[in-house]
């Protein structure tokens, strides 16, 4: 991310050990699967109205694309 010039944040939701916040990364990691739980955060998730940045959502779809550049 760093050298593509991203943006990006960490964040710890609860549980860091218990799998993440609230995705199915937590099941697929107990098969053995290596996975990284990654996301753009949004306000009142599932709520009729959700808000979130159109400048996380950009940085997001930038990071997605270094990451599949190495992958």
């Amino acid at each position: 991310m760093d050298e593509g010039g991203v943006a990006w944040q960490t964040a710890e939701l609860g549980k860091v050990d218990a799998g993440g916040g609230g995705t199915i990364a937590y099941i697929l990691a107990t098969y053995g699967m290596n996975v990284i739980d990654c996301g753009v955060p949004v306000l009142s998730m599932h709520a009729p109205w959700e808000t979130t940045s159109k400048a996380d959502v950009y940085e997001a779809y930038r990071g997605y694309q270094e990451f599949l550049k190495l992958a």
